[in-house]
């Protein structure tokens, strides 16, 4: 393919003519490593971070172990993390997975690489976006560490990325570090809504809360005397079809597989029969096939919303009603006499459902635009990353 004037091939892709490629180690001026023993822990102290406390772009301070002043002061030494440097997990399932220190106060590390960035990048940030585009090549020069993946420091130093000058970097780093801001208070309007949504659930499922204009009595029955509970029919592997529109769901969370018909109409509560999702509630409002590990449930007596709403609040019990070990199920007589509480008046209960859905919706909305703006910020990081768009 003719390149664009302007442009040159590289060993990581085509780069623009004054673009330079470098490895970690040349951009960096150091790159360690935390501790390779297993301090003990306490409960109180200097925050002690591994690999699961690091996520792409994040690091969990809240939820991490510490360590004693003593403890800290040895690992330190020989990783002194510091605000703009980068951390990349390089062991364990998160291995490669990037995140900037945005933070002054001293950290000790295990399990987790150190990257100080020198004087041919402008910052860490460039450093974390370019790490973060190029995970999935990392990812393929992983070497056996044992059981789990593993990256050597010297495979990190290795890894090579596409530098711009200084003042490129500083654009593209400033561009891409809107979108992240963006993405990070979309996250937190999410965390938020559901909050709200699960303490609205909390107060209207249980009557603590009552809307305006309702005080009528509540009751409390088995879900086998409001609702029918259906075990659903296994479908032979003759009968999925690749390209067929009907969803098969038959236990987890998502279709199992797809088919050309179906078994059970739109809009009917289904609930995981077995695995290890078994209890988990969903509201499937397109026609659907109910598998052998799938129940269909549909109110006799009890608005059909309103029920699922119930039960999607009672969901954590309801997953401990499983039993077994091998595959957990739930078993069908156990489910039935599940006790659920709700008002008598059936105008109550639909509009208890509706407030919950309006929330639902709105989680949804948010949700949406969330995953709009991460497939924009993975647009802008491959065009602004590879310099096919170029901020000067």
């Amino acid at each position: 393919m003719e390149l664009m004037p302007g442009y040159k091939h590289s060993d990581i892709g085509v780069i623009p003519k004054d673009w330079e490629v470098c490895t970690l180690a040349e951009l960096c001026l150091k790159i360690t490593d935390g501790t390779h023993d297993t301090p003990t822990p306490v409960r109180s102290g200097v925050p002690f971070l591994t690999a699961i406390h690091i996520k792409e772009n994040f690091i969990d301070y809240e939820n991490c172990l510490h360590l004693t002043a003593e403890d800290h002061r040895l690992i330190f030494a020989r990783c002194n993390p510091e605000r703009g440097d980068v951390l990349m997990v390089n062991i364990g399932a998160g291995v490669a997975t990037t995140a900037l220190v945005d933070v002054d106060f001293e950290f000790s590390l295990k399990n987790v690489a150190l990257l100080k960035p020198n004087a041919l990048l402008a910052s860490g940030e460039y450093l974390n976006q370019c790490l973060i585009k190029r995970k999935p090549s990392i990812t393929q020069v992983l070497s056996s560490g044992g059981a789990q993946p593993f990256l050597s420091l010297s495979q990190i130093g290795q890894i090579r990325a596409a530098v711009p000058s200084i003042f490129e970097q500083q654009n593209i780093s400033e561009a891409l570090s809107d979108a992240d801001a963006l993405l990070a208070t979309l996250d937190q309007m999410i965390a938020k809504k559901r909050d709200l949504k699960q303490a609205a659930m909390q107060q209207l499922l249980t009557g603590k809360t009552r809307l305006p204009g309702f005080n009528g009595e509540w009751e409390e029955k088995a879900l086998g005397e409001i609702a029918t509970i259906s075990k659903g029919v296994q479908l032979h592997s003759s009968e999925t079809d690749p390209d067929g529109h009907i969803p098969h769901y038959n236990g987890g969370m998502q279709p199992s597989s797809f088919t050309a018909r179906y078994n059970t109409p739109a809009n009917t509560i289904a609930i995981s029969e077995g695995g290890n999702s078994c209890g988990f509630v969903q509201f499937i409002t397109e026609p659907f096939w109910c598998g052998g590990h799938c129940y269909s449930v549909v109110p006799k007596s009890v608005d059909n919303g309103f029920l699922f709403h119930a039960l999607k609040g009672q969901q954590s019990a309801i997953m401990g009603l499983r039993v077994g070990s091998g595959l957990p199920n739930v078993q069908k007589t156990a489910l039935g006499l599940f006790k659920l509480k709700f008002p008598k008046d059936s105008i109550e209960q639909t509009a208890i459902a509706d407030v919950l859905s309006d929330m639902d919706t709105e989680l949804s909305d948010l949700e949406r635009r969330r995953e709009k703006t991460r497939a924009l910020k993975q647009a802008m990081m491959h065009e602004l990353l590879t310099g096919k768009t170029r901020l000067v």
